[in-house]
């Protein structure tokens, strides 16, 4: 309990120290703003002109995060376009960020904690996978789900309720009796962090201009990036030292203090369209998505030739088949698909799509490679990746800062080029490999997605215009889910498959038909007969077993290295997307979207 409270009141104690150097560096940059400055106005240009519109809208939308001032006479003011926000606007952006944080790291506690979880209910590997399965599909099946809450429910109303199904859900696993318990717990916290991030995401594109989201898209990168690369070293050191019930205890206290700030601080923004339901878009994208990412997450475990992941991942493409063609024949779609006639975003979404199969070749790949294969605890394999966990929550906010100057295009190209080369060498792993390598390797590669990610996803948004921001984002987001998932299974089969290939291999010259190996082996055994003073036979079976363990440890590392030429591969395809990718129009001069133009 004095570790909870600690870690709260850490947590309570930086909003507060924020808050404070944002409203000091607000005052000075009024007193600035203040002073009288002569300019001389240019005459307005039509992208001037649309920029000012877009301002303005953007401006409507924060003014009620203000408290309100006396009546004076009435002053014309032009939109502004300095790096001022309001306090309580700042304090919302801390209140979401705070939540989206959370509610992403909670998704890697659980990882090294499925042994104790398996001997503390007394269930097998399969039953405790769930834990994982069910927590995807249920996220799976709200984000699409998302652009409909986010037109139709109040923002604030909506935040407080999905922190809220996160909050009571951390609870309920928290003190789970069973294990049928605890997995409720989870799908109860999988439907508020499902609402979490499209929701954030589409504030963020509602209430700051074009010119200004990389900065604050890229502080958004720090939940999105930094919060999954320190969950696992926090869930070993957790999982080693104390009981796995912490894991939930640790998270609570954050969200509990986040509903509390967002009750206090949470004023409503955005328009709400109170669309109408589409029914059966829901029921088929359910259906579809929960079978297709169930699919691939049983192909990983069983192979692609199981009759169930078969049959699992027919029936979702079926139903997802149907649900694109409902979506594009409603007026009222659930997720509106029309975005990707926007050729930007479009682009995006693919870069995202293979960034993210890629992302998860070193998550998966590299824990298996120094746990399972150089023997490392789960808290010293965790600490050797936290440099570069680190590195991406530094360059988040860099990386969105540059995008306001340079666009996507640069910086997709530069950490693409940085992805390749460290994962192509990440293909090249013995096991002999230093620990120092192995980390500054990563840390790099970190520093290349960091100028990816984000960027990539700002641009995409940005393409589209405002009133799509809710569907554009949701549609990101479940494409994220969907490129997780399958290149999780792509990766492990290939991992599998490879492995079991090079151990065919190894055994083919590990026989007595190999004349120079048994010659090898007959001095291996004199040796140690003579050094350990031990008779022939136990000589003789000492050898063999270091050689089965040798050959067990480098196929594996083989098959390793091979996921990772895959991933490789996949990161080249989006080099090659990234370079027909340009810099998305200011939203306010793409003329005003209506889905009744798509019949004529």
């Amino acid at each position: 309990m004095t570790f909870i409270l600690v870690y709260s009141l850490a947590a309570l104690a930086f909003l507060i120290v924020f808050n404070l150097l944002l409203k000091k560096r607000s005052s000075r940059n009024n007193t600035l703003k203040n002073r009288p400055k002569k300019t001389r106005k240019p005459a307005a240009t039509e992208k001037d002109t649309a920029l000012a519109k877009e301002e303005t809208l953007q401006q409507n939308q924060t003014e009620e995060l203000l408290p309100a001032a006396p009546s004076e006479e009435p002053k014309a003011q032009a939109p502004s376009k300095n790096n001022n926000y309001p306090d309580h606007l700042v304090t919302l952006l801390m209140v979401l960020i705070l939540g989206a944080f959370v509610t992403i790291l909670n998704q890697t506690l659980l990882n090294n904690a499925l042994p104790k979880i398996m001997n503390s209910f007394n269930v097998t590997t399969n039953t405790a996978q769930w834990l994982s399965t069910a927590y995807m599909l249920v996220n799976g099946v709200v984000i699409p789900f998302s652009a409909f809450l986010i037109e139709t429910i109040s923002s604030r109303k909506l935040f407080i309720f999905a922190m809220s199904m996160f909050g009571i859900g951390t609870l309920i696993a928290g003190v789970a009796p069973t294990f049928s318990i605890l997995l409720i717990g989870r799908m109860v916290q999988a439907v508020g962090a499902g609402i979490i991030m499209p929701l954030m995401t589409t504030l963020f594109m509602v209430l700051f201009p074009p010119e200004k989201r990389g900065s604050v898209m890229g502080i958004m990168g720090v939940a999105m990036i930094f919060a999954p690369a320190i969950g696992p070293t926090l869930s070993g050191y957790i999982v080693e030292y104390s009981t796995w019930r912490l894991l939930f205890w640790v998270v609570l206290p954050i969200a509990l203090l986040d509903i509390i700030l967002a009750l206090i601080y949470f004023k409503d923004v955005g328009e709400r369209s109170y669309p109408k339901l589409d029914v059966w878009g829901l029921i088929f994208s359910t259906i579809g998505l929960s079978s297709l990412l169930y699919g691939f997450s049983e192909a990983g475990n069983d192979g692609w030739t199981s009759t169930t992941v078969e049959v699992t991942i027919a029936i979702g493409v079926i139903f997802l088949i149907a649900f694109v063609v409902r979506e594009f024949l409603t007026d009222h779609p659930l997720l509106n698909l029309r975005v990707f006639k926007f050729p930007i975003f479009t682009l995006a979404s693919v870069i995202n799509l293979i960034v993210t199969m890629s992302l998860f070749a070193s998550m998966i790949l590299l824990p298996v490679y120094l746990q399972n294969i150089r023997g490392f605890t789960p808290v010293e394999s965790g600490l050797l990746l936290l440099p570069g966990a680190i590195i991406m929550g530094i360059m988040s906010p860099i990386a969105g800062a540059l995008f306001d100057k340079v666009g996507a295009r640069p910086l997709a190209i530069v950490g693409l080029l940085v992805m390749i080369f460290t994962t192509w060498e990440f293909g090249n792993l013995t096991l002999d490999d230093s620990l120092l390598y192995i980390g500054t390797l990563y840390t790099i590669r970190s520093f290349g997605i960091s100028l990816v990610m984000m960027p990539i996803m700002t641009e995409a948004l940005n393409s589209v215009p405002r009133e799509l921001s809710a569907h554009a984002t949701a549609t990101f987001n479940t494409l994220r889910q969907i490129a997780g998932s399958l290149g999780t299974a792509i990766l492990v089969t290939v991992m599998s498959t490879r492995t079991n290939v090079h151990r065919e291999i190894a055994n083919s010259v590990y026989t007595t038909n190999n004349m120079h190996f048994m010659q090898s082996l007959q001095e291996k055994i004199m040796h140690l007969m003579q050094s350990m003073g031990i008779s022939a036979q136990e000589a003789q079976q000492t050898i063999i077993g270091q050689i089965v363990t040798y050959v067990s440890r480098h196929s594996a590392v083989q098959g390793i290295n091979d996921a990772f030429i895959v991933a490789t591969l996949v990161t080249i395809l989006g080099l090659i997307v990234s370079i027909f990718l340009s810099r998305a129009k200011i939203p306010g001069i793409h003329k005003t979207y209506d889905a009744s133009n798509e019949s004529k």
